[in-house]
């Protein structure tokens, strides 16, 4: 797993998904640049890093992370922070839209490494705006006031409920990589252990010792994980329950609001009470919900 060179990494992605026709892409022209990117479903974009920071936000579908030590979850009109350096690599089950930035390290102002954080209506106005702007944009005119403020509102954004540890042991993640894939698989823990090619003892006691959870613990993190995804795309609490692997809708909202307070209707109208209130500036406190993704 190596870095690659950001401009060639950017032609190949561009070139694939014909949002640009250039064969390559100025990353070091302006402090900030950015463009719109389509993902198809099934996309996997493999392990790699940039020499600048970055920020990919979710305008549709949902978008997956993986970095060393996190597993991310991206749901739609939602951002993740990667710091310049962080190996990551990306995962879109089903098509999906987003824009992404790169940010002169110079400019980082943010101590987290990875992070997913709420976004505005400025916000997403800002990066769609970013997103547009002409090579080669003037850094003292309009283009460039709007680079920097929208640089000055993400430090301002709330972080979101996301991450999950990933395990380094790579036996283990292949493990974790099938269950990311596919949160509904309900194979038990011998299948797991023979997947990972461990004792059922070695690998119980190994999970827990890299992740800081038993497997069904973890599991249980990511389907809800995935579950909020799914709600925020507008999709029925009856086929979210049975897509992230729950046997019933009952049993689903149970467990949601065993770990949440709450059930999933009401945690999704206080999602979007937040949001609203988050748009009109109205932010008073801490999010009970947010999580230190570092």
């Amino acid at each position: 797993m190596h870095a690659v060179h950001d401009a060639d990494r950017l032609s190949r992605r561009l070139d694939r998904c014909s949002m640009k026709k250039s064969g390559d892409y100025p990353l070091l022209s302006r402090p900030i640049v950015g463009f719109e990117d389509d993902y198809p479903a099934g996309f996997v974009d493999p392990p790699h890093s940039h020499s600048r920071s970055q920020v990919s936000y979710a305008a549709s579908g949902v978008i997956s992370f993986i970095t060393e030590n996190s597993s991310f979850i991206l749901p739609p009109k939602s951002a993740i922070w990667i710091s310049a350096g962080v190996e990551h690599e990306v995962h879109c089950r089903a098509p999906a839209t987003g824009y992404t930035l790169y940010i002169d390290p110079a400019l980082n102002r943010d101590p987290s490494p990875c992070r997913v954080f709420e976004v505005s209506e400025l916000v997403k106005a800002l990066i769609f705006e970013v997103g547009h702007f002409p090579i080669g944009y003037d850094l003292a005119g309009r283009e460039g006031v709007i680079a920097h403020l929208l640089l000055d509102e993400i430090m301002r954004m709330p972080v979101t409920l996301s991450a999950v540890a990933m395990p380094r042991d790579p036996r283990l993640q292949r493990v974790c990589r099938i269950l990311l894939d596919n949160p509904a698989d309900q194979r038990d823990i011998d299948d797991w252990a023979a997947i990972a090619g461990m004792a059922r003892r070695t690998f119980t006691r190994a999970f827990r010792d890299e992740t800081g959870a038993g497997l069904a613990v973890w599991r249980q993190q990511v389907r809800l994980r995935a579950a909020i995804a799914l709600l925020a795309q507008g999709q029925p609490i009856t086929s979210v329950a049975f897509e992230v692997g729950y046997e019933t809708p009952s049993a689903f909202s149970a467990m949601f609001h065993r770990v949440f307070g709450q059930t999933p209707s009401v945690f999704l109208a206080q999602s979007r009470q937040r949001q609203t209130a988050l748009d009109a500036g109205l932010r008073d406190g801490e999010d009970p919900l947010a999580l230190d993704c570092a």
